[in-house]
Formats: C-alpha cells, structure tokens, sequence
C-alpha cells in the first residue's frame, strides 16, 4: 500500500504513523498537514500546507487514513462543522477514485442526523456524505483511546487524564470491552480494512478490537 496520512501531529495521527513506518506492506506514506513533523524515514514525505483547503490534486497513492479531528468542546458550531465535515469533504474530493478513504469518527457518531448532540450529528453528516463519493470509504468509530509507546495528546488536560488512566487500563479493558481500545488497534484496524476490507462500513470499537487482532498476526497464520 501506498498511504496518504492526514493529522499525523494527533494522538490517533501519530500511531498511525508510527504502524504505517513498522509494517511491511506499506511501502510509502505521504504526511499532509500544517505543520512539520521532525521525522524522517525512508518510506515518509511530507506536505506542509498552510491551508488544507487549498490543497492541490493528490495522486500515487491508494489509501488515505484520514486522522484529522478537533473536540466541540468550546468551538463554535459553524467552526467545528467546517472543520470535521466540509475539510473532511473537501480533502476526500483531492483523491483518485480508486482511492480506499478510512475516516477517524467516534463512537456515539449520529447516523440519522437527527440526534440532539450537535458532535455526533455532524460526524453522522460527514460519514454519510463519505460514503456517497466515488471512493472505498470506511468509518471507524473509536471509545476511548489508551495512548501507548510514548504517543499523547498536545492537549494538557487530556495528556493528564491519559497519565492517570493508564495504571488502570487493563481494568478498563475488562469492564468495558466494548469501549475501550489503544491507538496502536486503532491504527492496526485502519491498516487491516485499507488492504482487506471488512464485514461492513462503519467499525465500531469493538470491531476495531477485531480488525486490528487480524492485522496483528502473523503472515501465514
């Protein structure tokens, strides 16, 4: 696969990255975003582009995991619709084709539209217009995400939470299995259903807990 990465200065971004460098069947990832990583590799090129709006045609590569996001929390509603559903639009509209779209959402997304939480009512909006391009879309909808192999948020408080939190994963993982995954699945799940595909569109958390489990074994196996 050659894969085309949005967002990988995220949390969720940077674990695709680093998975996309790690497996073997990648053989090249271009990084498109608005600021540098600090990274290279042999298989990685950057794009830098201050508005990606603006962003120019982009063609050699047959997958593109689009990790790109920000919280609604203190943004205004018009802002947070622009950014998490017309970017997402505009960028998914810059790719061939045959180009294999998987879409970083959230569990809770509203796919009637028609929900009272205004978040899940635009991601719902964002995976249903996805699904209606000319492309191989998936969606996959991730609980709580567990940052693992020294990957965190930017974000102060969520570095915090994640610090506090992860003495307690296992027992999280138990409890709430359906709920609770780590940014290595995730990224291993995205991989899976970019090469493999998958039962259906939409992967919820628990789906990705299985994606990610073919994607972790062994060739051959």
């Amino acid at each position: 696969m050659r894969v085309v990465l949005f967002g990988a200065t995220g949390m969720v971004g940077q674990g695709a990255l680093r998975e996309c460098l790690l497996d073997e069947r990648v053989e090249a990832v271009l990084a498109v975003g608005r600021s540098p990583l600090g990274e290279t590799h042999p298989k990685l090129t950057e794009r830098v582009e201050e508005d990606l709006f603006t962003l120019e045609p982009i063609t050699g590569y047959d997958v593109c995991l689009f990790c790109l996001g920000v919280s609604s929390v203190g943004m205004a509603p018009a802002e947070y619709e622009r950014i998490t559903y017309q970017l997402t639009l505009s960028v998914a509209g810059k790719l061939p084709e045959d180009t294999t779209f998987v879409y970083v959402s959230g569990q809770g997304t509203d796919s009637t539209e028609r929900g009272r939480v205004r978040w899940a009512r635009v991601k719902g909006a964002t995976e249903n217009a996805l699904a209606k391009l000319p492309l191989r879309t998936f969606a996959v909808r991730p609980g709580y995400i567990q940052p693992l192999s020294g990957i965190t948020s930017k974000t102060t408080l969520y570095r915090t939470l994640y610090r506090v939190a992860m003495p307690l994963y296992p027992l999280l993982r138990r409890l709430f299995p359906g709920f609770v995954t780590t940014n290595r699945e995730l990224a291993l799940a995205m991989l899976e259903v970019a090469e493999n595909g998958y039962e259906k569109p939409v992967l919820e958390n628990a789906d990705i807990v299985t994606a990610a489990a073919r994607r972790a074994r062994p060739a051959g196996s």
